[in-house]
């Protein structure tokens, strides 16, 4: 049996292997690769300006278009607490 679809029929132990899996991939993912594309400003670093007419830098990411992933933050923040 193919393991999405015992996990799509609600096998506990399927369900929990795959959630492992995502995490797993999604740890290796934020050690990797630690910044992702901002999502106001699609990475650019810039905005329009409220006026809609000039552009300006981002000020959430300070011009830079990448911002640390959530999982990043979260590894981070237990490291420092050591």
């Amino acid at each position: 049996m193919d393991l999405l679809t015992a996990a799509a029929s609600g096998s506990p132990g399927a369900v929990a292997l795959v959630v492992v899996v995502l995490a797993a991939g999604y740890a290796v993912a934020c050690a990797v690769w630690p910044l992702t594309s901002h999502k106001r400003c699609h990475g650019t670093g810039k905005l329009r300006s409220p006026g809609g007419r000039a552009w300006r830098r981002c000020p959430t990411c300070r011009g830079s278009g990448a911002v640390i992933r959530l999982g990043r933050r979260v590894f981070e923040g237990m490291r420092s607490r050591r």
